[in-house]
């Protein structure tokens, strides 16, 4: 969420940053020399906006990338804790019967 409200909050900066340069184009057109010094520092404002945008996607994209290899590393582990489980479980079990059986032996023998 934090990710995807910077990047809205970029999007909605390089938005306004282009409405400024159209309205600084408009009074371009009423004051040519005038806005032409303020038109470029937004110009140059709007296309560093961009290029951030344009690392913050690529960095977000990156971070999803790592959280879904964390997340199947994490699936993963639990399948094979729970196979585990399962398998210690069966193993008691065996040894439970194989003691019992013993301990009948043991007892056939001494009568």
């Amino acid at each position: 969420l934090w990710i995807s409200l910077e990047e809205h909050q970029d999007a909605l900066e390089l938005i306004m940053s282009k409405y400024r340069k159209q309205m600084l184009q408009l009074l371009q057109g009423r004051k040519g020399e005038d806005a032409e010094p303020v038109l470029k520092v937004h110009q140059a404002h709007s296309v560093e906006i961009e290029s951030q945008i344009d690392r913050i996607c690529e960095m977000g994209e990156v971070m999803r990338k790592a959280v879904q290899v964390d997340d199947d590393q994490f699936f993963k582990i639990q399948e094979k804790l729970a196979q585990l489980e399962l398998e210690n479980k069966e193993l008691r079990e065996l040894l439970s019967i194989s003691q019992e059986s013993f301990e009948v032996g043991r007892e056939e023998t001494h009568d």
